[in-house]
């Protein structure tokens, strides 16, 4: 083999230095139909061969997007569900996300308490969703399923680890896992609409109990105040990993436009979707501030917020329009949190549901 490699170092030579007469050559003993192995005996393929595999590698070296798809009512939006979606994007390259239509949430779940305009518009605004599809079935029937293959092109269904069963008991998602093309993730633990629910109704209860003591003239029992508001607590454990995967691990520019705007941004919810989107417009890079649980208590009353701290700071890290958070930021803006933080423009919403717009103030004018 040395033998014959050497015997066809002329060769090798001549493509060497003189590329041009030899690549006209062999494309001459292409198109004559000649085997360029003719010459010397090199063995290369022959040229129309050699262009078909050239050719396929390149379109081969473009690898095709994979895109996977998630449905769910999204009721009461909340970080277990921006969680999910994550994860599922993690699957692929681009999310497809399915929001159940009202009448479908009401034959199998009951009433949602968001309509479907909100819930749009919540999912829409999560940095990890690409396309959404609305009025998704609550079930992945095989027309639908078809459908989702055909025209958006999805290659896999993406559910959590929890099960997912239909009024007669049936698996939801059984005929996604016959074709092979149903892809599993791990459920948030600690969260759930079904749990928020019932913070806000013991909300409503303990402030009503509260009411009716003050019109009495019995003495509160401070010991009972405090367990009913501990009976509905979150059971979520932040960590610093979590808070890392709902980051955008990118600081301002050097000359980026810093805007800030702080709230509670408690049961984050449609209308703190549009409002950031406003603040972002406004600069290059968006700074949020998160109220502690205490500072929320002072200002709404002892039952308030619904979700602590680092929950609400995961529901507003979740939003696309967002760029960084302050965990735990103060009431009022300070002249070392603008120069910390380079601030070029201080921002922020209206107490009432009005129609005011933003207020904006400068840096100068703090």
């Amino acid at each position: 083999m040395t033998m014959e490699y050497e015997s066809n170092s002329w060769i090798w030579d001549g493509l060497y230095y003189y590329p041009h007469f030899f690549g006209g050559l062999m494309l001459t003993a292409a198109l004559l139909g000649v085997s360029t192995s003719y010459f010397g005996g090199i063995g290369v393929f022959s040229l129309p061969h050699l262009w078909s595999d050239c050719f396929h590698k390149k379109k081969c070296g473009k690898k095709k997007r994979v895109r996977v798809y998630m449905d769910g009512c999204f009721d009461l939006m909340h970080y277990g569900h921006a969680n999910a979606l994550r994860q599922a994007k993690a699957l692929g390259d681009e999310l497809v996300v399915g929001v159940v239509s009202d009448e479908e949430i009401i034959a199998n779940k009951g009433p949602p308490v968001l309509s479907m305009e909100e819930r749009l518009a919540l999912v829409s605004g999560l940095k990890w969703v690409d396309e959404v599809i609305a009025n998704a079935p609550y079930a992945i029937t095989e027309q639908f399923m078809n459908r989702l293959f055909n025209e958006h092109k999805i290659d896999y269904i993406i559910h959590g680890d929890d099960p997912c069963l239909l009024p007669d008991g049936t698996d939801a998602y059984a005929l996604a896992k016959k074709v092979g093309r149903y892809k599993q993730i791990k459920r948030t633990e600690g969260v759930s609409s079904t749990d928020i629910v019932g913070r806000i109704l013991s909300s409503m209860e303990d402030t009503k109990a509260c009411e009716d003591h003050n019109n009495a003239s019995l003495p509160r029992d401070p010991l009972r105040a405090i367990q009913s508001k501990d009976a509905h607590l979150s059971q979520f454990l932040p960590t610093s990993r979590r808070i890392v995967q709902f980051s955008n691990c990118k600081g301002p520019g050097p000359n980026a436009r810093v805007v800030y705007i702080d709230g509670a941004f408690d049961l984050f919810h449609a209308g703190h979707v549009e409002i950031l989107k406003k603040a972002r417009q406004l600069g290059d890079f968006l700074l949020v501030g998160i109220y502690t649980d205490q500072i929320v208590s002072e200002h709404r009353g002892s039952y308030h917020p619904i979700m602590h701290l680092h929950e609400r700071s995961l529901s507003v890290l979740a939003c696309r329009y967002v760029d960084e958070v302050i965990i735990g930021a103060p009431w009022e803006v300070t002249k070392d949190m603008i120069t910390t933080f380079n601030i070029c423009l201080v921002v922020h919403g209206t107490v009432s549901e009005t129609n005011t717009p933003l207020t904006v103030r400068s840096k100068r004018s703090l």
